[in-house]
């Protein structure tokens, strides 16, 4: 699929209702299968990434009914988890994944996992090593020295070992697979982290009643005096901030009368972006905030002509926080004055793409400079003329898509986004949101 974007014409302009957070809904599911009353799933998105988590709970034991204002997951419980027929496919998703190594670790039969090109060349090794040290069997495909899919989990011959487990990095998949472990586990699993991650797994487990305490960035499940009985009625999955990004970016860039995106949400170790573009001197607007569930939600307002962005640097706990959102943030950092610096994100190597290189790719493409380091990039921006029109190759990546159809916005001319199928991993109403704020972007397949 391609995407032919051409420069906008005018203010953006509109309301947009964001699908549902892709890892809210990742964990929604997953944890609704262990649940043992029915969950009813608000806002979930229709990304394919979902789908495949979906998919997986069906494969396990669950049963997905549709509601008038989303679905009824009844789920296993925790020990009622039935074999499947054949080996799960995770499609794009490393979060499913990943996180079903740690839900299948502790089962008494064998899965097999497998993914797409993508997801099969991606390392898994971080997440298979500290399941392994709790007794997990977990073999896979070896690459250098790394381990990738297709992989088998279990069985597991008895109760895994509880650890107490620092990790190299922070990673909210690798800790919520220990954790879901744990739940499997014979005593205190225990996760340390050097710095923060993304808490969503943290706060829907304590909403099901899971034995779970967080002190600082130390998370513990205790399963002994537990009942092994998790429960819930139901959860609202808020607009997706890594997909709102996007849209925010594109009213900063190109300007916006008045730009809506309701019910966002904004827990704090995923408002990375919104921190980010306040340092870069960009305003968003929080507006009603309020909670939705376990999560925080807001509704973002970008009013304004283009913003007056400078340049800044992202490192350590923002760059983590915004991990995501580095690809769109490198394109605002393409219209601000002076330079701005990515540092801290070596995460980014590993991810659909090395984004490292392939954001760099990106803004070159559009005549800007962007130098490649081991753990991030610099940007020069440009903010007094329009970018060149750009030809980009996503290679596959969903985020360098989107990014590159932003920047698309304020080139001289038609811009090129190739390789873009994997924007319906994510967000695949993606060209009809942006058409509705006033963009110009045919798609080609």
């Amino acid at each position: 699929m391609r995407f032919h974007v051409q420069p906008a014409s005018d203010l953006l302009s509109g309301e947009v209702v964001i699908p549902g957070d892709k890892s809210i809904g990742h964990r929604a599911l997953l944890f609704s299968l262990l649940s043992a009353t029915p969950v009813h799933v608000r806002g979930l998105g229709d990304g394919a990434d979902n789908g495949r988590s979906a998919k997986a709970i069906t494969a396990l034991g669950a049963a997905i009914a549709k509601a008038p204002d989303g679905f009824v997951i009844t789920g296993t419980g925790l020990d009622g988890m039935r074999a499947p027929t054949s080996p799960l496919d995770c499609g794009n998703s490393g979060t499913t994944i990943r996180l079903l190594c740690g839900l299948l670790a502790g089962q008494r039969f064998a899965t097999t996992l497998v993914g797409d090109e993508s997801l099969s060349k991606r390392p898994m090794k971080r997440v298979i090593e500290p399941l392994a040290s709790m007794g997990a069997r977990i073999t896979g495909q070896g690459v250098g020295h790394d381990i990738t899919p297709p992989l088998t989990v279990g069985p597991a011959a008895k109760p895994l070992t509880a650890i107490d487990y620092t990790l190299p990095m922070a990673s909210a998949q690798v800790k919520t697979a220990l954790l879901l472990a744990g739940l499997f586990a014979d005593g205190a699993t225990s996760t340390t982290e050097p710095g923060p991650s993304r808490d969503h797994s943290e706060r829907m487990l304590r909403y099901l009643g899971a034995p779970l305490t967080v002190s600082g960035r130390r998370t513990t499940i205790e399963t002994r005096h537990w009942d092994r009985r998790l429960a819930g009625d139901g959860f609202t999955v808020p607009a997706d901030p890594s997909s709102s990004a996007f849209l925010v970016a594109a009213a900063l860039v190109a300007g916006a009368r008045r730009v809506r995106l309701p019910g966002v949400c904004v827990n704090p170790t995923r408002t990375g972006f919104l921190d980010a573009i306040a340092a870069m001197g960009g305003t968003v607007i929080l507006e009603n905030p309020r909670d939705a569930g376990p999560e925080p939600i807001a509704d973002l307002v970008i009013q304004g002509r283009p913003a007056e962005l400078r340049g800044t640097e992202i490192a350590g706990d923002l760059a983590v926080r915004s991990i995501d959102e580095l690809p769109i943030l490198a394109v605002l950092a393409a219209r601000a004055h002076g330079t701005t610096t990515v540092r801290d994100a070596e995460e980014l190597r590993v991810k659909e793409s090395d984004r490292i290189a392939t954001t760099c790719a990106m803004l070159r493409s559009f005549g800007i400079e962007c130098e490649v380091r081991p753990d991030g990039f610099v940007v020069q921006g440009q903010p007094d003329r329009p970018l060149s029109p750009g030809r980009v190759h996503a290679d596959g990546d969903h985020r360098i898509a989107m990014a590159g159809a932003i920047a698309g916005l304020v080139a001289t001319g038609e811009s090129t986004i190739d390789d873009a199928d994997n924007v319906a991993t994510s967000y695949p109403g993606f060209v009809d949101a942006m058409t509705t704020l006033g963009a110009s972007i045919r798609i080609e397949r």
